[in-house]
Formats: C-alpha cells, structure tokens, sequence
C-alpha cells in the first residue's frame, strides 16, 4: 500500500519536528527555553475568556459557514478602522488563518498551478501548498538586505505562464520585515499586469517598531483601482495572544474569489463557535490591548539583537516587525546545531530551542547558517536563553 504523493511529500514543520528530542532533554531534567515556535506568553485579554465564559445557549450549535454576524461585523469594522473599504459580507471567518491560506489556494489555483513567494518565508506555505498541489516559485531576499524584496525585474522573472498568484507577509514571519509601501505597490502592480491575485499575510500587522507602519494590500490594491485582484488573510492569533483559539480570516471584495471559499467553508461545516465571541470582545479592547503589547516585545527585539551582537560572526538585520528575527550564525549546518541545544548542549541544567533555518525556504541548500528566533519569552527568560544561545555557538565551533 502507498500513499498519495502529497502525503509523501508533505514536508514536517521544522518549528514542531524536533518537540520529540525537546521532550527528551525535558525527560532527563534540563529546562528548555522555547525560541522555536511563535506562542506569546502574554496573557490573552481577559474579556476574550469572559466572553466564552458567558455562552449560555443549550446547544452549542453548527454556527454559519462563514462565521457569525457579529464577528464579521467585528473584524469589518476593525478594518474599515484602518480606512479601508470592507463590509461585513467581505469577510469570511475561518479556522485559523492557516485555513484561509489554504482555501485562497484551492479556489486560485489547479494542481499544477504556480504561486510566487519571498524566501524565507512561513515555514507552512509548503505545506499548504503541497496540500493543494501548488508549486511554489521562490523568489530570494537576503539577510544583508534586512530580507527586503529585490528589484522588480527579479520579482518579475519568477512569474511564469502558471502563475496565479503573489503570496507575501508583512510585517513578515521568519523574518520580521515590514515592506515598504513602494514594495506592496510593486507587487500589486504586477499582479495587475500579468492577471494575478496578490495573497497578503498580515497577520502581524500591529507588530512593527520604530515608528513604521505596515502597509495593507487592502489600501494599495484600493488606491491603484484593482481590489479584485487582493486578498487578505488575518488572525486574531498574535494580535490577541490567542493561538489555540483557531479564529483566522479572510478578506476580499472579489465575489467569486469569496463565493469559492465559502463553499470550502460549507464543506468543513463552521468556524468555532465560543471563540468567535472571544474574538468580537477582543476587537472591543484593541485600542487598551494592544499597544503595550507591542512595547513589550519591542523591548524583547532589543534583547535578542542585544544576544546576537555578541557572537562573532553572526548576521542579522534588526527585526523590523513580528516577533521574529532569522540570523545567520556561524554554525556551519543550524539543522545539526539545533538538533545539538537539545541532545549534546547545557549548562546549569538549561538549553534552548531553536528553529532551523533551512525549513523556511523552498530552495534546497538554502538558509544552511541560518535559525529562526521566535522572541516570545518574558525579558528575564530571554536574555538567560540568549546567554545559553551565545554559549553554545561558542562550545559548538570549538568541537567543531
């Protein structure tokens, strides 16, 4: 018996695929601090929980398939905040933005289909494009840049007669870049000249530090008159500190684009219920909420750059966004040396874990020198986890 060739060529996330060995070290009495995956420790808003708390229906019923009213309305009315120009009935909430992801995939593209993206970027675009029968068509940026996109001819020499669509983030995952608003025109501009959808993550959108502002494929796609061709994926995730709540959507004034989705929608029934009300509460508190969170982890931007800045030969730009920062360290192979914090490194019973960089690019060999740090642990924990990540660095050339 064999498999499908998706599921044999599904790749593991290279965010999750080394828990096993970090439950391991956890087994033999080390602590690990967790820099691989991107789960805030910041308390959700409390009113979220107190929103679920209150349900007092009978029946936790089938909700609709593209969420309910009044969490549609909610996330309009967050958008058209930013003034852009979104009714409720151009949204559609999904389970989780992973999902949106996918379904703008499935209606965009046949299998086969091509879809153009800036490596590195989020490790799960493999996935879901595999999951759709989607070749991803990388387009580099480099570490000496700030990840920052390469001139328009090298974007434009990517799309080929299968292109169906340009899929970004920005303020960007691994990276933590925030495009400039010439960089969101310049792909909105050729989606539009060579009949294409522009697919924007922006799910971090508040995340962007020293005085940037992320710019949204919404407005650029409004001001250049082709919104048709501009979809957004969203979360409640980051922004509310709410990973398990599974609450993601997406956003389009295109009809056939959102008709399509939302008979993917129909097919996986709804959305989850308790947690759309959490999110409708958590759009109530976003002007309390929010900011001081992103002060926090600016501070803790500051302290990984502030680790990093101490190992010899490490390059990476200063995080612009997110919480995350990608840097090339001098390690030779990072997928040996993140398998190393967990098996072969500690000191005073503490290792750290990291992400490897290679799972964030599409092209083989790529991102070899280079880990993602998810920057997501109280200032106390971080700096003792970059203490640990400097000392490693050092004890693994030194065996080297």
């Amino acid at each position: 018996m064999e498999l499908s060739s998706r599921g044999r060529l599904m790749p593991a996330s290279p965010i999750r695929r080394l828990v096993p060995l970090a439950d391991e070290a956890k087994a033999r009495g080390l602590k690990v601090f967790h820099l691989n995956i991107g789960q805030p420790d910041i308390p959700t808003p409390p009113e979220m929980l107190e929103a679920m708390r209150r349900f007092e229906g009978p029946v936790l019923e089938y909700g609709p398939s593209g969420g309910l009213l009044e969490t549609r309305v909610a996330m309009a009315g967050y958008l058209r905040g930013l003034g852009w120009p979104i009714e409720p009935k151009h949204v559609l909430v999904t389970e989780g933005g992973s999902e949106a992801i996918l379904f703008a995939l499935t209606a965009l593209c046949d299998p086969g289909d091509e879809v153009v993206v800036f490596e590195p970027f989020y490790t799960n675009y493999s996935g879901f494009a595999c999951m759709a029968g989607v070749t991803l068509v990388p387009v580099e940026t480099k570490v000496e840049e700030g990840y920052h996109l390469p001139s328009r001819d090298v974007i434009e020499s990517a799309i080929g007669p299968r292109t169906r669509a340009i899929l970004y983030s920005s303020p960007g995952n691994p990276t933590g870049t925030v495009f400039t608003r010439d960089e969101v025109r310049t792909l909105v501009d050729l989606a539009a000249k060579h009949d294409l959808f522009v697919i924007a993550d922006e799910a971090y959108r508040e995340f962007a530090y020293d005085g940037l502002t992320a710019t949204g494929v919404l407005d650029v796609a409004a001001e250049a008159g082709c919104l048709d061709l501009a979809i957004l994926i969203d979360s409640i995730s980051k922004r509310f500190s709410a990973c398990g709540a599974r609450i993601g959507f997406l956003v389009t004034r295109n009809e056939l684009v959102l008709d399509s989705c939302l008979r993917f929608g129909q097919a996986r029934l709804c959305p989850p219920t308790l947690e759309q009300y959490a999110a409708v509460a958590g759009y109530q508190q976003i002007a309390r909420y929010v900011p001081p969170m992103i002060e926090e982890y600016r501070r803790r931007r500051d302290t990984v750059m502030a680790g990093l800045r101490r190992i010899p030969g490490a390059v990476c730009a200063v995080p612009e966004g997110a919480f995350y920062a990608q840097p090339r360290l001098p390690v030779g192979d990072a997928d040996a040396f993140a398998r190393w914090l967990l098996t072969g490194f500690s000191s005073g019973g503490k290792t750290v874990m990291v992400a490897p960089g290679n799972g964030f690019y599409a092209t083989a060999g790529k991102g070899a020198e280079e880990i993602r740090i998810a920057y997501v642990l109280n200032e106390e924990n971080l700096r003792v986890a970059m203490n640990l990540l400097v000392q490693a660095v050092e004890t693994w050339n030194t065996n080297r």
